[in-house]
């Protein structure tokens, strides 16, 4: 067994314990170096794979019946799949889990889109990206060739945030063609010191590829913007 798959079961056991003790906290008794990083390692992946758990494509997964597989194989039990069958059965349920999401994404990103274009103060560009004007400013505009210095907030059209510079306190600063390219088209379109909302369509973010474990496949992106400087070279 590699290192890594010693970490994910680690994590799995932390899982464990804690599926398995409804009434009581489990506790760990720290008396010895490896103790003490036994613990460590099932601090630090425990929380990773239970992030990873709720974010599975097809649904969050049932914590009783992973628990259960790894048990068998671990003790050498008999299992309802060899190891060959599990890895096979892995790959399909992730491939259809993920064709399935891409499409319900699409269909229900193409409503919004559609609904959102009707609304008094958007405006909807030729590419298909989409904006509203909350604050207009009165500098320049940037060119494809510029650095811009901003502030945003991303979020899913379900309200989820998954980025933030005014969480982290402090502005982003990149080229204005090193994002995606709902941004490089909105961000041409701002004066400096104008605050605007994008809802930018999935083939002018990420596509049918998913970015980390929040945006999905085929997503469509909500991004409050604010403009707040063309970076002198």
């Amino acid at each position: 067994m590699n290192s890594l798959n010693v970490l994910a079961a680690a994590a799995v056991v932390a899982l464990g314990a804690v599926a398995t003790s409804c009434d009581s906290k489990p506790s760990a008794n720290l008396s010895t170096g490896v103790d003490s990083v036994s613990y460590a390692i099932g601090v630090r992946n425990g929380a990773y794979f239970k992030e990873g758990i709720s974010t599975f494509p097809g649904g969050e997964l049932n914590v009783d019946a992973m628990l259960a597989g790894f048990t068998e194989a671990l003790k050498g039990d008999s299992t309802q799949m060899t190891p060959q069958e599990a890895e096979v059965f892995m790959q399909t349920y992730i491939r259809e889990a993920q064709t399935k999401e891409a499409k319900l994404n699409k269909e229900e990103g193409e409503k919004f889109l559609a609904e959102n274009k009707a609304k008094s103060g958007v405006i909807t560009t030729e590419s298909g990206l989409q904006y509203q004007v909350i604050t207009e400013g009165k500098g320049p505009k940037p060119t494809e060739k510029d650095r811009v210095k901003v502030h945003y907030t991303g979020t899913l059209l379900d309200g989820t945030k998954f980025d933030s510079s005014v969480d982290r306190g402090e502005p982003a600063e990149f080229g204005v063609t090193q994002v995606i390219k709902g941004w490089t088209e909105g961000l041409q379109l701002m004066p400096v010191g104008s605050k605007y909302i994008f809802w930018i369509p999935s083939e002018l973010a990420y596509g049918e590829r998913q970015a980390g474990p929040t945006i999905k496949p085929n997503s469509v992106l909500k991004f409050e913007v604010e403009l707040l400087e063309i970076v002198k070279k």
